[in-house]
């Protein structure tokens, strides 16, 4: 007769998956080529039981952690996995985001000769270039077909070889072959990593303990969940906010949400019945990120040591309409769904949440990932390089502290590339890197303020920008002011002109881009008018 969890064991347990998970991201940054993942840290590693549920999270980017099951689950309905195995895909309609994210994911099994795993273990990084039109492959399409190479699910490892024509086929349609060469084989390392420690734990539980325990988490994850629903107001809950644009035209798009909380059966659904048609334009989202924003914001309602399983959204629905901009179908482009449209999803659930819980609600964060992409051949090499950045802005006040300035805020957990890496890897000079003054919204408590982020190119480039919030502010809650719109501009000589906030431009070298990110909303009416505390900006001279 199988005996028990007992609860210290499956806290140790939870402690082990997610170190695993934590040490193939470690694993990861020390071995990847790109600054994309090994400074920005734009990557993540999850752990997965035999029917591809998580049961475990890095703290790594909340974006691809909740949408990642999916594409384990594309890879398990697409293919059988034998050991020695890799699947890779990124596909964004076979549970991906967009093309750059290209997710791994290895089979773990209990014995050489075993038929199917009885783990698995992924990981999903952000590649600086799979090709398109634009050095990067963020800019505006209309079609995902001209975003880059679209991959389904395929061995990239096969009986523990490297698939070759697989491999060269995707280095023959990117720019950068040797990086993504290497971030590819360091994927594939932090695979075996986790691999590895996998295995360890089936040699020490066994594979049937190690399936009673993973069950075990999973309901456990699922309690504490119902528990927070359980002490929630029941009632229907809605907001709504809007993206600035497509990119081609000037029209507000919305974004509707209704939370509908049920504390007698501890449960939720989330309606996002009535948003904006997909557009021809590349911020459409596709379901697995609509999912993983609901997951994250619900995720964030717990204690931080609660487990990030699959076993929090079992008492969760998440209604879409399909062809809707949180829920598009093909060949709708997608790029910008993943980190703009992502931010906006947050925006809505937690405006709508505010009205059921609002002394836990903060303002609006920058809501923005401030996509900024430089592409063109280096100078100094003769080789073509491309540069991908998302760069941090405000974050919303709290309704008890103020926000935080400068900083990735929800479906991004990224870093900005340390100015020293920037000029070391491409054709950059930074002339002005640090936070915009007075860019949070006033309030009892203050919004975080955004960045200023002024790069001079040295090499003829195309500039690509993909953000949002420069049309519609981060919005304050409880009486707070909103915060300030972000804006950018190109100086070219003597002559500077603000840039579209979706747009892609040839510059000169010599030429300068500079971003300025919005800054986060305020919470609750001001008491006392305080000066601003005016930061440092650190500037840099082209001598």
């Amino acid at each position: 007769m199988a005996t028990a969890i007992d609860p210290i064991e499956l806290a140790v347990f939870k402690s082990a998956t997610h170190s695993i998970a934590e040490e193939m991201g470690a694993a990861l940054r020390r071995t990847s080529f790109s600054p994309n993942i090994k400074e920005r840290r734009d990557y993540s590693c999850a752990v997965f039981d035999s029917m591809g549920q998580v049961i475990a999270m890095g703290d790594h980017m909340p974006v691809h952690l909740g949408s990642m099951p999916m594409s384990v689950k594309a890879v398990m309905e697409s293919m059988t996995l034998r050991p020695g195995d890799i699947a890779m895909l990124n596909d964004p309609y076979a549970g991906g985001t967009h093309l750059p994210d290209i997710t791994m994911v290895l089979g773990v099994f209990a014995a050489a000769d075993a038929e199917s795993p009885v783990m698995y273990v992924a990981v999903r990084a952000h590649h600086a270039d799979v090709g398109g039109l634009y050095p990067g492959s963020m800019g505006l399409c209309r079609e995902i077909y001209q975003e880059g190479l679209r991959i389904p699910p395929v061995r990239i490892v096969e009986g523990g070889e490297i698939n070759g024509a697989i491999l060269q086929l995707v280095l023959h349609n990117v720019r950068t072959p040797e990086e993504r060469e290497g971030d590819l084989l360091s994927q594939i390392g932090a695979c075996r990593v986790g691999e590895l420690r996998l295995q360890e734990l089936i040699a020490k539980h066994g594979a049937e303990r190690l399936r009673r325990l993973t069950v075990a988490l999973l309901d456990y994850s699922e309690r504490l969940m119902r528990a927070q629903f359980a002490q929630c107001a029941s009632g229907s809950y809605t907001a709504e906010d809007f993206m600035d644009s497509d990119g081609f035209d000037e029209t507000p798009l919305p974004i509707r949400v209704t939370i509908t909380l049920d504390s007698e059966a501890q449960a939720a659904k989330v309606s996002f019945k009535d948003c904006h048609p997909q557009v021809k334009s590349s911020i459409n989202a596709v379901y697995a990120i609509t999912y993983s924003a609901v997951y994250y914001v619900l995720r964030c309602l717990l204690p931080e040591d609660a487990p990030a399983t699959a076993g929090l959204m079992r008492p969760v629905i998440v209604e879409t309409e399909r062809g809707s901009i949180v829920d598009a179908v093909l060949p709708a482009p997608v790029a910008g769904g993943n980190v703009e449209t992502s931010q906006r999803i947050v925006d809505v659930l937690l405006r709508a949440l505010a009205k059921a819980m609002p002394d836990r609600i903060p303002a609006a964060s920058s809501g923005t990932m401030n996509n900024l992409t430089i592409g063109g051949v280096d100078h100094r090499t003769g080789k073509p390089f491309a540069y991908y950045e998302t760069i941090a802005g405000g974050m919303g006040a709290r309704p008890t502290a103020d926000g935080i300035s400068g900083i990735h805020t929800h479906m991004t957990n990224s870093l900005n590339t340390p100015v020293e890496a920037l000029e070391y890897a491409y054709p950059f000079r930074v002339i002005q890197y640090g936070y915009r003054d007075n860019s949070g919204g006033e309030g009892q408590y203050r919004g975080g303020d955004g960045i200023v982020r002024e790069i001079e190119l040295l090499s003829p480039s195309t500039i690509t920008l993909l953000t949002e919030r420069r049309k519609f502010a981060p919005y304050g809650l409880q009486g707070g002011a909103d915060g300030e719109r972000g804006i950018s501009y190109l100086r070219s000589g003597e002559t500077e002109e603000e840039l579209p906030a979706k747009c892609s431009i040839q510059a000169r070298a010599g030429d300068r881009i500079r971003v300025e990110t919005p800054g986060g909303g305020g919470w609750g009416e001001a008491i006392v008018e305080t000066p601003r505390i005016e930061h440092i900006a650190r500037e840099y001279s082209p001598e």
